[in-house]
This record gives C-alpha cells, structure tokens and sequence, in this order.
C-alpha cells in the first residue's frame, strides 16, 4: 500500500462521531499494542473552540528556538493529511506518513476491537508513534473535537491549555456553553499544571470549577493587558513581545502560549516565528487576497473585527462556501455585510452546502461552482486597490492555497 492508497482507506474510515461509540477504549487498545509511545516523550495538550492550532503552532516555534526537537500534532490539514504531524516545524514525508499508517493498521488488525480505529484514532496513533520513531522531545498535540473523549486524550502531559470556547460542533458537544466547556474541561489532569485563555464567563465557571475540583495551578491569560497588538506582561519574562499571527484574537492566543511555554520553563521569544497558514493569512499583494477558515461565529466575528480595522474604505469582495453542519445563517449576518461584492460557491467536500442555498439565504450572490470559477468572476472587474477575501470551510481555504501554490502567485495575476 502506497501514499495514496493510505490516504484513500483512511478517508474511507470516516470519523468516529459518525460510525462509531465515541470513547477512548479503542485508541488505548492501539496504543498499548504500540508500547504506549505517547509516553515516551513530553507533551503539550491544547483544546478549545477556536485559537487551539495557532496556539499549538507558537509554543511549538517557542520549543523550536529553544532547540528542542518537537512534534507537532493539529487538525484538519489544508492540502495534504502530512501536515498534521510535523517534525521540527516540517511536515513529515509522506513515506514516513505511509509507514506509520502500516504499522497502525496493521497493529489494528492483530488486536480484538470493536471496529476498526476511525480516521482521527488512526492519524492520532501514527503521530504518536511518530514521534517516538523520531526521537521527539516534546509533542505539542491539539485536540480534534472537544476534549474529554478526544482521541489524544490519553496524554500524560506536562501543561494543558485552553483557548477561547464557544458555539462549534453543538450536535456532538452540547448545545450550551456550559456543555462545550464541561467537554474541553476534560483535558485538565490532576497535577497538571493549566493554563486558560480568555473566556466567556459561562465558559470560564465551568472551567474554575473543573480546576478547583482537580487542585490544580492555574494561569489565565486574562490576567494581563492587550495592548497594540503586544503582549503587556510586566514581571513574566515577556512584556512587548510581538504577537506573529494577524488579528486582535491571536495576542490573547499568544499570552496563552507563553504562559504555556513558561510552565515548561521556556522562553517564549520563539513564537514570534510562528507561521499558521489558512488563518488570516495575506497571499498575495494588489489586490490583497486573504485566506481566513472562519468556519463558526467567532471565527466570523474575529475576522469581521480584523477587516474592519484594516481594510475600511477599500472594496471587498468576498469568496465563500460552507459545510452543511455550520452556522451558516449567523455567520452570514456577520460576514456578508462587509462584501460589496459576494461570490457563493461550494468546497470539494461530500458536505458541502449548495451555492444556491448560500444564495436563497444571502438574497444576493454570484455562484460559481468551485473556487477556479470563482475567482474567474472575481478578475473579470477586481482592482489593484480592493481585497478579495476567501473564507468559510477550510476545505475552501485548502484549495485556494493549492491553487495559489501551483501558480506561484500567477493566478492572482492573472485576473487582474
């Protein structure tokens, strides 16, 4: 079995919320047959709703200043399932990917399992071992969905963090606050030390609780000052490091990653070389193309905050698709408004929502049937002053910036 072929049979495992009991018997069982290599390393645990892979992304930049071999674990991937488990900042190969895949699934089938591991226990077990193979460290693991019967909870980690919570996946987590955050909670170990990010206050109740109950220490990002995009820290070690991410949510983040980086008794001025692609992220100059996966309402809400401070007066033109299970319709209220012009399309995904949906609820919109012809109706009037924003699923952010990086820029070119 080669590269494709591993990718193809995980994506037909599909997810466990899906087809399978949801619980942590399966991916310990694999783990175990493994020799248990998420114990052969330290680690690094980060759930939330929203801000948990960048700031996964800058305590592992931090780690990596500090010359420490990292892996780092996040999910979804934009292009290509390899950037999931990174090595010192750097995919790993793909043969690399398709060994570790054989030895997972190989050890699947020896051992008795109710069913075979999903395609998140699978990538979750080959970046553990991964990471053992490869002499790692120090493992920066981000959670998939929610946290108490996430996959890579079976961690024994040295500090836990936990970003921003609010509405996300509510068919599966629990359609209040307080639910959400029981979930993420599920991370927190006894003495281990946490630390929390700014949060809703029915968030941050439930989190306390979950803290107090466990006795363990606690550092919140909420406890220093944001100011001018810096991080106002007086006697932590870090005052007026510049945050590396755009967008006024991604200071917040980057306390949170320092005060994790402080717990491991590193220094935080590695983060400033942090890198999350698909998140604010400009690609391209005259016209100014931005990729954003704001995929729920406070990722809506954080990007509405960032144009509106950086682009007012300049004409947006607006590229979006969804997934059927969003919050579509808040998101839209958020978002659309800004868009002088809007383009309605759909992500190559079995989930994806019609364009004409998009369009019936917008009451307004041009469809195109996929990101290439969005971006022809965009260059058919787009001007070297406007911004062209391409946001929604991050299915839609993998393939623009495919697209772009088989282009080499010359796309955006192109339509202008």
């Amino acid at each position: 079995m080669d590269y494709p072929d591993s990718v193809q049979f995980l994506y037909a495992l599909g997810n466990e919320i899906k087809t399978a009991k949801l619980g942590l018997e399966r991916i310990r069982a694999v783990l175990a047959a493994l020799g248990d290599p998420q114990n052969s390393y330290r680690s690094v645990h980060v759930a939330g709703t929203n801000g948990k892979g960048s700031t996964c992304a800058m305590v592992e930049a931090g780690l990596r200043a500090a010359r420490v071999r990292t892996g780092l674990f996040t999910s979804p991937h934009l292009i290509e399932p390899v950037e999931r488990i990174q090595i010192d900042g750097i995919p790993v190969t793909k043969e690399q990917f398709n060994r570790a895949f054989q030895v997972v699934h190989e050890t699947a089938e020896k051992i008795e399992l109710d069913c075979h591991p999903t395609y998140f226990e699978t990538v979750t077990a080959m970046g553990f071992w991964l990471f053992r193979e490869l002499g790692v460290e120090t493992a920066v693991i981000e959670t998939g969905l929610g946290g108490r019967l996430d996959a890579t909870n079976v961690l024994r980690p040295a500090v836990t963090a936990i970003t921003a919570i609010d509405f996300d996946h509510e068919a599966y987590l629990g359609h209040t606050i307080e639910a959400i955050a029981g979930e993420k909670a599920g991370i927190l170990k006894p003495g281990v030390p946490a630390v929390f990010s700014r949060q809703r206050p029915d968030a941050e109740k439930v989190l306390e609780a979950r803290a107090e109950d466990l006795g363990l220490r606690v550092a919140r990002a909420a406890d220093f000052q944001l100011r001018d995009l810096q991080l106002d820290a007086r006697g932590c070690g870090f005052n007026g490091l510049r945050c590396p991410l755009a967008g006024e949510h991604q200071v917040d983040n980057a306390v949170t990653a320092a005060l994790a980086l402080r717990e491991l008794g590193v220094a935080p001025e590695g983060i400033a070389e942090a890198r999350w692609p698909g998140r604010l992220e400009c690609v391209a100059p005259n016209p100014d193309v931005i990729l954003d996966g704001a995929h729920n309402p406070a990722g809506a809400r954080a990007l509405r905050r960032y144009l509106e401070r950086f682009y007012a007066g300049r004409k947006l033109w607006m590229i979006y698709g969804a997934m059927r299970d969003k919050a579509v319709e808040e998101i839209a209220e958020i978002l659309f408004p800004l868009a002088q012009e809007l383009v309605l399309t759909a992500p190559d995904a079995p989930r994806a929502l019609r364009p004409e949906a998009l369009r019936d609820l917008a009451g307004r919109g041009r469809i195109a049937k996929d990101f290439p012809a969005a971006m022809e109706i965009v260059g058919e009037a787009v001007a070297a002053d406007d911004v062209i924003v391409v946001t929604g699923s991050l299915f839609l952010i993998g393939e623009a910036r495919l697209t772009y990086s088989k282009c080499r820029g010359q796309l955006w070119d192109a339509v202008v």
